[in-house]
């Protein structure tokens, strides 16, 4: 019982409009039939009536849904078959009540003669049609719902997760680079290598602490973005240069995005100090990041894979893609700001 009350008030909206709908309908067939307007015509008998019948079809329905359906998916040889044996059920349902009723009080010949019973079964019928096409139309815009939401929650795990595994991807990915040029520089000038190493640990740190999230401020980004900068300076000194404009800070982007643009144009493009590769990232309501091409005879296949990796986050968090392009000498890559009403 406790249970029939908690559903009846979880989907009260919906019993209420039952319920002003059968109301309704009392008094419009009240009134073809009397052809006048008293009080009879709005008292609400009739119309409480109508709703603990329908309540008796709902049971009905509900019990063919689940022994029929399991699956929960909308199949219409399913349906047809569930609508017609509640509505068979419900016919014998309200006939067996009836006959009881006309039992206690002595009114079987009344209200089984041929005429009543033809009238009754009628006015069933109709009832099942009408607030069953009702309770099927209701039940199912809530299994929906409640599907979307259930396709929502999965979504977002899934999308969570696989931009877990692509920063798990991405993380390596920098600290094997730097490792290698750490290594060169052990071996070419020990006290270069101290200062990278220092240096290196400090902006790794800014890795570690942004490997949790997934997104970041660009004020965050254009930080570790110069800090990043200054190992490229380290091994390479002028041959690459950085032009870092931000014009406003508002919003959000992947970790990493601004390391990664970086990275991609030091490992693709020679630069020397008398032909330098300019790598110029401006920011305003997106970021555009420009560089001149010179591409290195012997650049690895698979060095773009950074970049790839962050146009799939985008994809993920925002579908909208990375936007690349290489024309006339330049090298560009547009990347939206993510803003707060994105997510």
């Amino acid at each position: 019982m406790k249970n029939i009350l908690k559903k009846a008030y979880q989907n009260r909206y919906f019993l209420l409009f039952i319920l002003l709908f059968a109301y309704v309908e009392s008094i419009y067939i009240r009134m073809m039939v009397r052809q006048e307007i008293d009080a009879y015509i709005f008292t609400p008998e009739a119309a409480l009536a109508t709703l603990l019948n329908a309540g008796i079809l709902f049971g009905v329905i509900l019990y063919f849904i689940r022994k029929w359906q399991d699956s929960g998916s909308w199949q219409a040889a399913v349906l047809l078959k569930i609508s017609a044996v509640s509505m068979l059920t419900y016919l014998l349902s309200m006939n067996l009540i009836r006959l009881a009723i006309a039992f206690a009080f002595g009114t079987v010949e009344r209200n089984f003669n041929l005429h009543a019973y033809r009238l009754s079964i009628f006015s069933d019928f109709l009832d099942g049609m009408i607030y069953g096409g009702f309770f099927l139309a209701y039940y199912y815009y809530q299994h929906n719902r409640k599907q979307y939401r259930k396709l929502l929650v999965y979504n977002e795990a899934l999308a969570k997760s696989k931009i877990n595994q692509l920063k798990n991807q991405l993380n390596p990915h920098f600290l094997f680079n730097n490792l290698n040029v750490l290594d060169q520089f052990i071996e070419e000038d020990k006290e270069k290598a101290s200062g990278f190493l220092n240096e290196f640990a400090d902006i790794y740190r800014y890795v570690l602490k942004v490997s949790e999230k997934e997104l970041v401020t660009i004020d965050e980004e254009a930080g570790f973005a110069r800090q990043y900068f200054s190992l490229i300076r380290h091994r390479y000194g002028n041959a690459y240069q950085l032009i870092l404009n931000v014009k406003q800070n508002n919003g959000f982007i992947v970790p990493l995005t601004l390391q990664v643009l970086i990275e991609n144009a030091v490992q693709h493009n020679l630069g020397t100090e008398e032909n330098p590769v300019v790598i110029t990232i401006e920011i305003k309501e997106s970021i555009l990041a420009t560089n001149n091409i010179n591409l290195k005879r012997n650049a690895k296949p698979e060095s773009g894979r950074a970049l790839k990796n962050l146009d799939e986050q985008y994809r993920i968090l925002v579908r909208q893609p990375v936007d690349i392009h290489s024309s006339g000498g330049t090298f560009s890559v547009h990347i939206p700001i993510i803003q707060s009403h994105d997510l």
